[in-house]
């Protein structure tokens, strides 16, 4: 079996769910290189050795009794990788052919995270639109390479051995929220953005669900983030929350020029300010009262069949 350089880790209920990833997946010019991590139910791992192909350095199946919360399952998966390297992906984000190269070409140089370039892959309307923007914008595939402050928490590659400094938390910071984020900020590990490693990210395009989903992002962030602050400091960003729509909208304006640039419409932008204001309420509700128990398997559930959502099919 040939030893594997890069782990890509996906969280899946069945085969169907995961299946445009793996044909992307089995275009990747560095498929022998990698080693594909799936983390499933039990009872699974006979539909998913039959079907998914052996063209990897190794196919690992990992079987959990449930894979909610999903922060649980990355981490089991995270724990089952071998390489040195590990890629948290999504069942609905694609790589395109020459993202595990450039991850592996980047290895040589110095970074503990490597946040690849972002594009929209159902650029359908200004629904789509916006919620890539306020989700992956800020590491859209026209911005420059180079350091970052900070990467969203999976569709990112990771150092193993970084992620394993901190095993005995990973289950919460795979989760919705930001407690890897401040973790390793406290811990000054780097981040580097590789323009290069393309991954086409796609995104719930469907106004009946797009204000739930908003809402929940926020409530979650704000839930994270309410069991780390003082209720002094949430009271101080509960009252700015009325800022907060138009701050996003400032610090995204250059993903916003990209977006132009591909065709997108200027009816995004105040999709944008509205998605902005549903996930700053759930901020709120989390700042003063806390997110339901719920609200992280709701919000799972949309993570895990977003494509449910989108005109893409499965």
């Amino acid at each position: 079996m040939t030893v594997a350089a890069l782990s890509y880790v996906v969280v899946t209920d069945r085969f169907k769910t995961i299946r445009r990833l793996v044909d992307c997946l089995r275009l990747q010019t560095a498929r022998r290189d990698m080693e594909v991590v799936i983390v499933a139910p039990i009872g699974s791992r006979a539909e998913l050795a039959e079907v998914v192909p052996d063209e990897f350095a190794a196919v690992r199946i990992v079987e959990e009794e449930s894979i909610w919360p999903m922060g649980a399952a990355r981490a089991a998966g995270v724990r089952a990788a071998t390489a040195p390297i590990v890629f948290l992906g999504e069942t609905h984000s694609f790589p395109h052919p020459g993202f595990a190269r450039a991850i592996l070409d980047a290895a040589s140089r110095r970074w503990d995270v490597l946040v690849p370039a972002l594009e929209n892959a159902n650029p359908e309307n200004a629904i789509s639109w916006s919620n890539f923007l306020m989700d992956y914008g800020s590491w859209h595939r026209e911005l420059p390479p180079g350091p970052l402050g900070g990467g969203p928490t999976w569709n990112v590659a990771y150092r193993r051995s970084v992620l394993m400094e901190v095993d005995d938390r990973l289950d919460q910071m795979l989760s919705h929220g930001d407690d890897l984020a401040v973790a390793f900020r406290a811990k000054h590990r780097e981040t580097t953005f590789e323009p290069s490693a393309v991954i086409g990210h796609a995104n719930l395009s469907q106004a009946r669900r797009w204000f739930d989903q908003r809402y929940l992002a926020g409530l979650l962030v704000g839930e994270s983030r309410r069991r780390r602050w003082s209720l002094g400091k949430r009271l101080v960003y509960a009252a700015a929350s009325p800022l907060v729509p138009a701050v996003i909208i400032a610090r995204l304006r250059p993903a916003i020029n990209a977006g132009t640039r591909q065709g997108m419409r200027w009816t995004s932008i105040p999709a944008l300010f509205v998605g902005a204001v549903f996930r700053t309420v759930g901020e709120l509700v989390a700042y003063t009262r806390g997110a339901s128990a719920t609200s992280q398997d709701r919000m799972d559930e949309y993570e895990l069949h977003k494509l449910d959502f989108t005109s893409l099919s499965y």
